[in-house]
């Protein structure tokens, strides 16, 4: 039995390695880099203010009332005061970029795209067999049952089966395309016709359909989709140097 293990910097590289996670790490990386010489490029600055500011809010959100709980929560995660300094200057110096290149493009994008940004409230039961889906669509059409009554004896997780197979509000983008033409082409209320997909026959009741206005929390979303949209094109025009040595 161990009764202490250290842990070195190259234990958490391997084990980096050993997870699969390069890809991914090294795409954060790159977009990083990407961002900052934007920025530079375009005599974005941060000033001190702006940084104290956001530190206070970071250690705010973080329950960081005082300067022991920030070292520790530094040491926790790794980092130093340099670090924490650098993730607060990546963080501001990334939403100022975002507003310079496409505060302006926000409502032109919002009507070319808005289909995209309409919710469904909805229920779903998913089936294996497709003739029992369709009786008991029939059975839900003509009162036999409720669609509560079908979820909580068809759906095997219990959290879902409370809810009645409640999945929240969806966004068009969120599912899958044979799913989204006919949840998005209901007359809500409405059962739909079951939906053969690869994953199962969908028995789908469409409460509502929202659709999008474009106020301050969907004007931020489509910030950040521009911002993710603009980097994945800079990071395929880069050609990039893996130097793991």
């Amino acid at each position: 039995m161990l009764e202490s293990i250290t842990i070195t910097q190259a234990d958490i590289w391997q084990q980096v390695k050993l997870s699969l996670q390069i890809p991914e790490l090294v795409e954060q990386i790159v977009s990083r880099k990407i961002i900052l010489s934007a920025a530079e490029e375009a005599g974005i600055k941060v000033e001190v203010e702006e940084l104290q500011k956001a530190a206070d809010f970071l250690r705010l959100t973080n329950k960081l009332t005082s300067a022991e709980d920030t070292y520790k929560w530094l040491e926790k995660h790794g980092v130093s005061v340099d670090d924490f300094e650098e993730i607060i200057y990546t963080d501001l110096i990334s939403g100022k970029l975002n507003q310079h290149l496409f505060e302006d493009k926000i409502e032109p994008y919002f009507w070319q795209n808005q289909l995209n940004y309409a919710g469904v409230v909805m229920y779903e039961v998913v089936l294996e067999d497709e003739d029992l889906a369709i009786e008991l669509f029939y059975a839900i059409k003509e009162g036999e049952m409720s669609f509560y009554d079908v979820a909580h004896q068809y759906i095997k997780d219990v959290e879902l089966r409370r809810q009645g197979g409640y999945l929240g509000v969806q966004r068009r983008r969120d599912l899958k395309p044979e799913i989204s033409a006919a949840v998005f082409a209901a007359k809500p209320p409405q059962l739909l016709k079951p939906i053969i997909t690869a994953k199962g026959v969908r028995l789908i009741f469409v409460e509502e359909i929202i659709q999008p206005q474009l106020n301050d929390e969907l004007k931020q979303e489509i910030l950040r989709d521009l911002l993710l949209s603009w980097i994945q094109d800079k990071v395929n025009q880069v050609a990039i140097n893996l130097n793991l040595e």
